[in-house]
């Protein structure tokens, strides 16, 4: 549907603005802070607007905008929602709000703090919503700078080197998807006579087999580092053990997805020949990296270390869902993209908070807590339950979808991935065993949640539980747009 009203550009550019405002009133921080979190919370109505108008799915696109821009380069302002970004929308506006929230006491450069993250919200927005070429880089570097100061000015002691490295694999990612981008636009050119950036009409160029997996293999590798998949994930650790809180609520929710959201609807809309044929080495690499990231994370001593490399691994689950390649994994794979976000976020939060209160991430300087605040304890415990896939929590209902497809087609790489899954376990419930229980280790006065956190926190857990107890909600409007991905038409009607 064609809107008479812009919906989705306002989606976009609101935040923008939002930043805006921030940067012209920077001499009033805590009218800075309102004014950003206003922002954020007209945006996440916004998105909710959306899902319940179009929450039910459908086929095709959901809502569309498309208007001429760079008309001699064949560049157009083109906009897409289907259900799948619908989802990812959704995410990106609710946990926006959780980082400002988490954010709130930020003292140094507070306009710069939240000018940031409205602006980082712009571009992850713009991601999944366009459907040109330029547009879709554009708002993909848009969002990169913007973390890349969080982690540099407001990380914590190695912030530098966490983020120069971040930078370094980004950008090395982001010069391959141009060159991508640029030599796929001139073939085009050349065989049509139109030279274009439009996703649907890229996807009928004629492209022979070594020239569809070079340029294949420079959006896999682009999408890949931001995914990460083994063996590209090393700056993703340093990355969220720096980042303040907002930046690895940000991270680990939104970022990361952008990486798979891209190579569902760049990669295999454009190259499906090549895409089907890297299934297997995707299936690999996903399986390696599940092992490798659950096993590193039970090496850690760090809690916001050993969660980050929890990302590592879950990612690759769904990334076994995507290589499975049929209707039931690559549901569960982007619902466990949801669940991911939602699970994950938190416990950055739960650990930003454990860091305020005890003055350290340290499973062996931390315990006792459970004693001490209770409710604290519970939640934390609920959220690293969902994390490590408990039945009637968010990550379950995901997990099970991806297991029941891969074993329909592919039984081995199910049975890995089980194994892998159970490793999961065992990493998470020694950082439960270490935060929650035996004697504290530490002398400093403990607080339980206090009106502001219980705010953050208490709808994080309802979603948790809605997404484990009831996920046809958000099932609904996956099932078309996974039909697509397998006709080899992501995101195309």
């Amino acid at each position: 549907m064609t809107p008479t009203f812009p919906w989705l550009s306002l989606l976009i550019f609101l935040p923008v603005v939002g930043a805006f405002l921030c940067l012209l009133r920077r001499q009033e921080p805590r009218e800075c802070r309102a004014l950003a979190l206003t922002t954020a919370l007209a945006v996440l109505a916004l998105a909710l607007w959306l899902f319940v108008g179009h929450g039910g799915g459908g086929a095709g696109w959901l809502v569309v905008e498309d208007a001429a821009w760079i008309e001699s380069l064949g560049i157009r302002y083109s906009l897409g929602l289907d259900g799948f970004g619908l989802l990812l929308i959704l995410l990106t506006a609710f946990l926006q709000v959780v980082a400002m929230l988490a954010s709130w006491t930020v003292i140094r450069h507070v306009p710069f703090f939240f000018a940031l993250l409205l602006v980082m919200e712009s571009g992850i927005l713009g991601v999944f919503l366009a459907v040109d070429l330029v547009l879709f880089y554009l708002f993909w570097e848009l969002m990169l700078i913007p973390m890349f100061l969080l982690i540099g000015i407001w990380g914590h002691e190695h912030r530098l080197y966490a983020a120069v490295k971040f930078f370094l694999f980004t950008l090395a990612g982001s010069l391959l998807m141009l060159l991508g981008i640029i030599a796929l636009y001139l073939l085009h050119g050349e065989q049509s006579g139109v030279y274009t950036f439009a996703f649907l009409d890229l996807a009928q160029t004629e492209l022979t087999t070594t020239q569809g997996w070079w340029l294949y293999g420079a959006f896999l590798v682009a999408f890949a580092i931001k995914i990460p998949l083994v063996p590209f994930h090393t700056w993703l650790p340093d990355a969220h053990t720096e980042a303040p809180v907002a930046g690895s609520v940000d991270l680990a929710g939104l970022l990361l997805k952008t990486g798979v959201f891209g190579l569902m609807r760049v990669g295999f809309t454009l190259f499906p020949g090549p895409a089907r044929q890297s299934l297997p080495l995707l299936a690999g690499l996903a399986l390696i990296g599940l092992f490798h990231a659950s096993m590193a994370a039970y090496r850690q001593h760090d809690c916001k270390r050993l969660v980050a490399y929890s990302s590592v691994a879950h990612l690759g689950l769904v990334m076994l869902g995507l290589a499975a390649w049929n209707q039931t994994a690559l549901e569960g794979s982007m619902l466990l993209m949801l669940s991911h976000g939602l699970t994950t976020g938190a416990l950055f939060v739960m650990i930003a908070l454990i860091d305020e209160r005890a003055g350290t991430r340290r499973l062996g300087e931390l315990g006792g807590v459970w004693a001490r605040s209770p409710v604290f304890g519970g939640f934390f415990l609920f959220f690293a339950l969902s994390s490590l896939g408990l039945p009637g929590l968010a990550n379950f209902s995901g997990e099970i979808l991806i297991l029941l497809g891969t074993f329909s087609g592919h039984p081995l790489w199910a049975a890995l991935a089980l194994t892998g899954v159970v490793f999961s376990a065992t990493y998470m419930l020694r950082m439960v065993q270490g935060v929650l229980w035996g004697p504290s280790r530490h002398e400093r006065p403990w607080r339980d949640l206090t009106w502001h956190e219980w705010l953050m926190l208490a709808p994080l857990a309802l979603l948790v539980l809605w997404l484990g107890l009831y996920p046809q909600t958000f099932l609904t409007p996956l099932q078309e747009p996974a039909r697509l991905l397998l006709l080899g038409r992501a995101g195309l009607p």
